[in-house]
């Protein structure tokens, strides 16, 4: 999809304060409210815009630890992959599932409450996941940045 410099501005101010005012944010973007919903509607019918989601901050509801863990899988199977990723998504306490090109097959991010209840979920949930042939955690200590902005 082609996007012009008003595309930009309008992303750039949405994404500066996503709950901005529609006629705020036609302001600041230099347009009128009509031509401010316009392309909204079709960034968002493109694509470009997803639709609005709950964010949840787990660490508020008490949820302390982190961890990314970067699994190699036995490809032996050629079933390994759907059969690993079907069985993380039944893990309550896996948050996202992203698979790679390159020695890292698939990464998991896993919540817990404490290091106690991280080590039951590794002990008894993660590495119950079939075809795992290694597993390497890094625990989250700070998020720096979080953007999925990009530079219009």
């Amino acid at each position: 999809m082609q996007i012009d410099d008003t595309d930009r501005r309008i992303l750039r101010h949405h994404l500066a304060e996503p709950g901005l005012p529609r006629a705020e944010l036609a302001e600041r973007a230099g347009v009128t409210q009509a031509t401010l919903w316009r392309r909204l509607e079709r960034l968002t019918e493109a694509g470009v815009i997803a639709p609005a989601r709950a964010v949840i901050d787990w660490r508020r509801l008490g949820y302390e630890v982190e961890v990314s863990l970067r699994f190699t899988l036995d490809k032996t199977n050629p079933r390994a992959f759907d059969e690993f990723i079907a069985a993380a998504r039944e893990v309550p306490e896996v948050v996202a599932i992203e698979t790679f090109l390159g020695r890292v097959d698939v990464r998991l991010n896993v919540i817990a409450r404490d290091m106690a209840q991280y080590q039951a979920v590794y002990r008894h949930r993660i590495l119950a996941l079939p075809h795992i042939a290694e597993v390497d955690a890094l625990m989250l200590i700070a998020t720096i940045k979080d953007s999925e902005g990009l530079p219009l």
